[in-house]
């Protein structure tokens, strides 16, 4: 292990209980050289799954030799107080649902591969998660308001915009979306991935890759000709037929992709042709499969504490350890942050959430400007803009119509639906979850 440095610093995890991925990022920290010394301060609402992600903790400041502590509470209030950072990754209901948020919208022709982020399934998500997090921000606000904020929680950019709304906070979006895709494309290419260069930007799960270079030299070509190899074509047929037509590759798995599009899942033959199983578009995937992951990832916590199974302290690539390393050294990093438009992506809405490069250092993150996307890319994405902005103002106005006209608005349930059809369809999807929603919506 490196020298720790001396900077303390207090980091707080809400929703920790989700435990391999808080199991991931404090891992990440623990690796990271500049971060030797500090607090997490673990948080969750499910007491078992929390004293999971606590035992964790233990074991791995314990092998990783650095002078960290943990701390871990049900009550939030208790861990904010004195935090530089918090890493949100709360889910809200989301075992209660998943089945009403696949289920239902199938009945009306709306298949969905993902269907946490848009949609029916990202909408009624959105309306089980933002008033949580709005009460979380609250919390922040008044006990930590120097602290910088990364959501990881999806749906991703409307948790983003409505923190931005509500609150004062620093609060920045994380995915991996970008750096996971550019590396799939160094793979397809067939070329080490340090001789590509590339630019992308957009919206979060819906960006694209503008450019991509070697050299100088445009490798879309290369591309479009290694494509033409069925075992490259079948890895990502959705992706690589969004290339060939719309001239850039976007950001997201084929099956999440084809969902916040209205070409690929409006008929069952287009899912024949274009959709595969898993991630590349298999209907219900995460509704058929999440509820495994789920408890297959707490008995893999489980297996690790008993030591049934090995345990490897390497830093991974999402990007909260980056970010707080640059920001306690000062060494500049670049990370890809979902944060307020203001101007980064000429033609998107100001005031929407936008996926661009970030520069970060001692002054914390800092988006940079991209300019304008091509035309027909920027209307694909200024459609789910003018989703987000309906979702988060029937939220933050406890407007139903405004949640209502979300889901009419939304590419895929327009692709299939009548406008009666996508109302009769939220009603029932609200009798189905008014348990786990707010008052205005029932």
């Amino acid at each position: 292990m490196d020298t720790p440095a001396a900077t303390e610093v207090r980091v707080a995890i809400i929703g920790a209980g989700s435990t391999v991925f808080s199991t991931e990022l404090m891992t990440d920290i623990l690796c990271t050289p500049a971060l030797g010394r500090g607090t997490f301060a673990l948080v969750d609402v499910d007491a078992e799954r929390l004293e999971l992600a606590h035992q964790m903790a233990e074991l791995l400041i314990s092998r990783s030799g650095r002078d960290w502590t943990v701390e871990a509470s049900t009550d939030r209030t208790a861990a904010l107080a004195g935090c530089q950072y918090v890493i949100n990754t709360i889910e809200v209901a989301g075992l209660a649902n998943v089945r009403h948020d696949y289920d239902i919208p199938l009945k009306y022709g709306v298949d969905q591969c993902i269907g946490d982020s848009i949609g029916p399934g990202g909408l009624f998500k959105a309306l089980r998660t933002l008033p949580a997090w709005l009460e979380i921000l609250a919390d922040v606000q008044r006990l930590a308001p120097g602290a910088l904020v990364m959501n990881y929680t999806n749906p991703m950019s409307l948790t983003v915009l409505a923190g931005l709304r509500a609150s004062r906070l620093g609060i920045v979006g994380l995915c991996h979306s970008i750096q996971h895709t550019s590396q799939q494309l160094a793979e397809y290419l067939g070329l080490p991935y340090d001789e590509i260069d590339w630019r992308a930007a957009g919206i979060n799960h819906l960006a694209w890759f503008v450019q991509l270079e070697r050299r100088g030299e445009d490798l879309y070509p290369l591309l479009r000709r290694r494509i033409q190899d069925p075992a490259v074509y079948e890895q990502d047929p959705v992706r690589f037929d969004m290339m060939l037509h719309l001239g850039a590759f976007p950001t997201e798995s084929s099956g999440h992709v084809s969902e916040y599009t209205a070409y690929y899942r409006k008929r069952p033959d287009l899912i024949r042709r274009y959709c595969r199983s898993e991630y590349r578009g298999e209907s219900g995937y995460y509704a058929n499969h999440w509820p495994s992951w789920r408890a297959e990832g707490d008995l893999e916590i489980r297996d690790t504490l008993a030591g049934r199974r090995s345990l490897e302290l390497q830093r991974g690539p999402e990007f909260a350890s980056y970010i707080m390393e640059a920001v306690t050294t000062g060494t500049p990093t670049v990370v890809y942050g979902n944060v307020l438009n203001a101007g980064l992506i000429d033609n998107l809405p100001r005031d929407g959430v936008v996926e661009v490069a970030c520069l970060v250092d001692k002054k914390g993150v800092q988006p940079t400007h991209f300019g304008p996307l091509p035309t027909h890319l920027a209307l694909m994405d200024a459609q789910h803009m003018a989703f987000h902005d309906l979702v988060v103002t029937a939220v933050l106005e406890q407007d139903r119509d405004a949640a209502v006209h979300a889901l009419m608005v939304d590419p895929l349930t327009a692709a299939v639906c009548s406008l009666a059809e996508a109302r009769q369809m939220f009603d029932e999807m609200v009798e189905a979850e008014r348990g786990d929603l707010p008052e205005f919506l029932l």
